[in-house]
């Protein structure tokens, strides 16, 4: 069985390798296989697969597509392809709205590997400024805000990104990162940047402040521990040691993705990390707060 959920939150796909078929979250993982995509699982949809062939069923409480907007700035791998939306394209136009709506002066663009480079690429597109490879990532460390521990995560950022001094010293820097969670990243980059010799580090980042926890499926931190929901966006830029910080605006991203900007009515895409406004009750915050959220758990565990 593959089970997309009602909302249509996250993604599903389903490909076809020679005679088998074969079911995964993004396109980017039939790619790897050699596999090619059929298409996608509509939100509450139950595809079963036996013996005897494939058979499609629809809950019947499907409620209106609510795709995680999260998905396309973060989450997803540039390569992979949804509702006939190529990621990279969306990062893409994400970072030359974010330029439209917080333009900056300044001799380069760097883009925060990995997700952040496409936004990058479009921040300077529309900026008419060169783009450098200024910071390099480490293929060997994952993804650092999901670690359990402060100091993990610390360690994590060292190891994952280095700078390349000769694309940088000297030089007014514009960094484009694709998200500010706890803002331990933030702050390691903008001193990573300073002791490679930048004369300015302006930091741009391609979604809005998260100022929510997620409750489907992806482990965000406790409300607490988000960097923009407990400090001014001057308390921010201080705390990471920019000169300046712009975050793009929920609009804006609407805006990237071919809308002219958030039904509020009826809002295209779920976008609770920004906004509060979760699609579905959540019954696990009726009892004692978020104790059923996975940080929650690793931190009294």
């Amino acid at each position: 069985y593959a089970v997309r959920d009602p909302n249509g939150m996250r993604p599903l796909v389903m490909g076809k390798l020679g005679t088998a078929t074969m079911f995964a979250s993004e396109t980017c993982a039939f790619d790897t296989l050699g596999a090619r995509w059929v298409r996608d699982i509509e939100p509450g949809e139950i595809v079963r697969l036996n013996g005897q062939g494939l058979s499609v069923k629809t809950l019947e409480n499907t409620e209106p597509e609510r795709f995680c907007v999260f998905e396309y700035l973060y989450f997803m791998r540039a390569s992979t392809v949804f509702n006939s939306r190529a990621v990279a394209d969306v990062r893409a136009r994400v970072g030359q709205e974010l330029a439209r709506e917080a333009p900056c002066r300044a001799d380069v663009v760097l883009g925060v590997p990995e997700s952040g480079i496409a936004a990058a690429e479009g921040f300077a597109m529309a900026s008419n400024l060169p783009m450098r490879a200024g910071l390099m990532r480490s293929p060997y460390v994952g993804r650092t805000f999901i670690e359990p521990e402060q100091r993990i995560r610390q360690l994590g950022v060292k190891l994952k990104h280095s700078a390349n001094d000769l694309q940088v010293k000297g030089r007014r820097i514009v960094l484009i990162d694709d998200s500010v969670v706890r803002g331990t990243t933030s702050v390691k980059i903008v001193q990573m940047m300073r002791e490679a010799g930048a004369k300015e580090v302006h930091m741009r980042i391609s979604s809005p402040p998260i100022t929510h926890p997620d409750f489907y499926g992806i482990d965000t931190p406790n409300q607490d521990k988000l960097l923009a929901a407990n400090r001014s966006l001057e308390e921010m830029r201080n705390f990471m040691g920019a000169d300046s910080l712009a975050f793009i605006s929920v609009d804006g991203i609407y805006r990237a993705m071919g809308f002219e900007g958030r039904d509020d009515d009826n809002p295209q895409f779920t976008d609770h990390c920004f906004t509060g406004e979760y699609p579905t009750r959540l019954r696990d915050r009726e009892g004692p707060p978020q104790q059923k959220q996975l940080s929650f758990l690793a931190e009294v565990g």
